[in-house]
């Protein structure tokens, strides 16, 4: 099957307003009953580290546990996919543009991270609570794509397609034109922190020991995740805003777009984690990442049944047999080069 190498799509004027944040000064807030002091990391180039993980970077912020941070990114790759797509110039802000133009020191990955942020007291094998309070669109459109060679269909099409998205946030839906209304589920697909020192500058594109580029459309606003520390302040980055995505994102990429959100950072010293963990409302979930998506499944099955024996007081066999009859694998993302795989276990299940 062979596709087009380019899809342009019709697009309704009546689009979501740009998001501004102007708040430059660190002030005692309370959001949605957290309390703490919000910090403000706005959209610059000095703000912004492009394509890359690294502990070296000189942090852009410093924080304090249960200290909120509200943040602005830029969408992946940048504008040019945008505009590639059929976005006209009215869809970017002056702060995208700026950071689109002043961050020349970019790469291997295609993620624009804000940040890095400096918890105060984080150490080396300690853990980094965060909190995801809100997510904001910061423009009326999107992109996705599929491109030969890639994604889980690598041999199906030639050449690259683009396809692009309207956001009517007012409906909660992504219009694909007249074929499609997606709704809206913003998430940001890159949070990590800085890996070891040793392994120096690595690739945003596939994640890690250090988290990052997850692809985990479960993250969204109300959920929290919990990451491992590698370095002194832990050094978190978030990044890569997406509209909406299916499980597996299996073109390689989402409805991308530039988010803003807050969290609540929450330094833990008193735990350890190897791989990163989450829970939403509902659901305790576990993540499994390797190169093999059978041993990504294994991670996500062990991690969730060592969970349980930790954190619930259960028996391993009891934790094993609870995980076969309730606990749902589903794939995070197929495409990344490391897959992912996390398992949901409904929190109602010990009520």
């Amino acid at each position: 099957m062979r596709g087009p190498s380019k899809m342009l799509l019709e697009r309704s004027r009546s689009l979501v307003p740009f998001v501004f944040f102007v708040l430059l000064v660190p002030v005692p807030t309370t959001l949605e009953g957290q309390s703490g002091t919000l910090h403000e990391l706005p959209l610059t180039p000095s703000n912004v580290h492009w394509g890359h993980y690294d502990a070296s970077l000189t942090p852009v912020l410093t924080i304090r546990s249960g200290d909120l941070v509200r943040i602005e990114s830029l969408v992946a790759r940048g504008l040019g996919r945008m505009r590639d797509a059929g976005a006209p110039e009215s869809d970017f802000s002056a702060a995208m543009l700026e950071v689109e133009n002043g961050v020349t020191d970019r790469g291997p990955g295609a993620h624009p991270m804000t940040g890095p942020i400096f918890v105060e007291g984080a150490e080396a094998g300690d853990v980094l609570e965060v909190r995801i309070l809100e997510t904001e669109l910061m423009m009326p459109s999107g992109v996705s794509q599929y491109r030969e060679g890639g994604g889980a269909l690598p041999d199906a099409f030639s050449g690259v397609g683009l396809r692009l998205f309207e956001l009517d946030e007012e409906l909660g839906v992504a219009r694909m034109g007249s074929i499609a209304a997606i709704p809206l589920r913003p998430f940001f697909g890159s949070i990590g922190v800085a890996p070891p020192p040793a392994q120096g500058r690595i690739s945003s594109t596939a994640p890690g020991e250090h988290v990052g580029n997850l692809d985990n459309k479960d993250l969204v606003a109300g959920t929290t995740l919990f990451l491992p520390v590698h370095t002194a302040g832990g050094l978190l980055s978030i990044g890569d805003g997406h509209a909406a995505q299916g499980d597996g994102e299996v073109t390689g990429t989402a409805i991308e777009t530039s988010l803003a959100g807050t969290v609540q950072v929450i330094l833990h010293r008193d735990r350890t984690l190897e791989w990163p963990r989450a829970e939403t409302p509902t659901h305790y979930m576990s993540m499994g990442l390797d190169h093999d998506l059978d041993e990504a499944a294994r991670l996500a099955t062990q991690e969730m049944v060592d969970f349980l024996v930790r954190n619930r007081g259960m028996d391993a066999g009891d934790a094993y047999v609870l995980c076969s009859v309730a606990l749902d694998l589903r794939i995070t993302q197929l495409v990344d080069g490391t897959k992912g795989v996390h398992g949901m276990l409904a929190k109602s299940l010990f009520r």
